[in-house]
């Protein structure tokens, strides 16, 4: 076979001065042949920032702010669902409020327009006389939506959300090629998330997997040698001056070794929500349909680093009130003085015939370790002498210097 000779590309310039006719300029919204080398290239960039300290906001409002940047829209936002609260919130925006975005709450039965691109896996454009039957008319006014792209963020047979963009104002349709663009953006979205979304449940494991390490060490090291000194303090005979002395040695050895394993670091001292405490107390008074009553003193505000566990906390105690109490109230207090920040929930649906009611589990008992590297801790169990009787759940922090910003 004989090899084709390198023949050079005329450039538009070389064409015009040959006496050829320049090629038509490509439009805006046709993408060219060689169009997927950009997306690959803007996506790598992202991905190389996975295992970075960039928040998940961050991350994806880049990803917002890339699709924005490839095609001709000029917002655009990606909702996702979230597994553990159970609803469907805004993660990334670029052209738009991320603030508003986030008050919003959808879901596939008020958003038609989403649900089908997840169904039937394709980009959908739908024009301002249809706008208010794809999406709840107000979040369409509020937003000021005219015509609307969704885009599925799917992969593998997952659905993990989907991307909503416009051009600002007025109806529009996308070309074949832009329309393939934004569907490939989509998957290629939904690959970047999954990537980070399996890069940060390895670090949890992981963080998971030092607590029980602590939690094993303590109870080797520590538990047993104070369970040693309580055999010989309980005993019905004078101690001699060798079993002091040892008793001694050995308080101090298990003090030693419990000072010693609280001072490794088991976990960040703050990691990102994507929301606050009063926003999740709003949420479980709506959604969980428990008969809250918050006590939320005047000018408390939560201190930014301590938000993530102040949510964990809540979140584990209702969801033990839901699957083991019955109560006719749920007491929420959020305190904080200018030493210490208190966050309370009680039940009041602890009976005889339910003693496993409320019963600390391993949520609870990891947040417990997770307040320990704030200094602080997590109490739970039955309330001796209350009336009616009931169960509590106490995180009690000290405000530290570096803990005085508000979120």
């Amino acid at each position: 076979m004989s090899a084709r000779p390198d023949v050079p590309l005329a450039r538009p310039a070389d064409r015009a001065l040959s006496g050829e006719a320049p090629l038509p300029p490509r439009p805006a919204h046709e993408p060219s042949l060689f169009a997927g080398v950009e997306p690959l290239e803007v996506f790598v960039d992202l991905l190389s920032e996975i295992e970075s300290d960039t928040t998940s906001s961050e991350f994806y409002h880049r990803i917002c702010e890339a699709i924005c940047r490839l095609t001709t829209m000029r917002r655009a936002a990606i909702f996702l669902y979230d597994a553990g609260r159970m609803r469907v919130r805004a993660v990334g925006s670029h052209g738009i409020s991320f603030t508003r975005l986030a008050k919003l709450r959808p879901t596939l039965h008020d958003a038609p327009i989403a649900q089908r691109a997840l169904l039937e896996d394709r980009v959908i454009v739908v024009s301002s006389a249809e706008i208010d039957r794809e999406v709840p008319p107000d979040y369409a006014k509020l937003l000021g939506i005219t015509s609307l792209v969704c885009t599925p963020l799917a992969a593998a047979g997952h659905r993990y959300g989907v991307i909503v963009a416009d051009r600002g104002a007025g109806d529009f349709d996308l070309s074949d090629g832009e329309r393939h663009l934004m569907w490939t953006l989509g998957k290629t979205a939904a690959l970047a998330a999954t990537a980070r979304n399996a890069t940060r449940q390895q670090e949890r494991t992981r963080r998971l997997g030092e607590r029980i390490d602590l939690a094993r060490e303590i109870h080797e090291r520590v538990m047993q040698r104070l369970f040693g000194v309580s055999l010989v303090l309980s005993a019905q005979t004078d101690l001699t001056p060798e079993l002091r002395e040892r008793c001694s040695a050995e308080m101090g050895e298990a003090l030693a070794d419990l000072r010693s394993a609280l001072e490794r670091p088991l976990a960040p001292m703050a990691y990102e929500t994507g929301t606050t405490l009063r926003a999740e107390l709003d949420r479980h008074a709506r959604e969980s349909q428990l008969p809250i009553v918050l006590r939320w003193d005047e000018g408390v505000q939560v201190p930014r680093k301590l938000e993530g566990l102040a949510q964990s906390v809540l979140g584990e105690a209702l969801r033990n009130v839901r699957k083991h109490a019955d109560p006719s109230r749920v007491s929420v207090t959020v305190q904080r003085d200018d030493d210490t920040f208190t966050l309370a929930v009680r039940n009041d649906g602890v009976t005889g015939e339910r003693p496993a009611a409320g019963s600390g589990g391993m949520g609870l008992r990891l947040a417990a370790f997770e307040a320990l590297q704030h200094n602080g801790f997590v109490e739970f169990g039955p309330e001796k002498g209350a009336e009616p009787p009931g169960w509590r759940v106490r995180l009690v922090v000290p405000i530290q210097p570096d803990q005085t910003e508000d979120a």
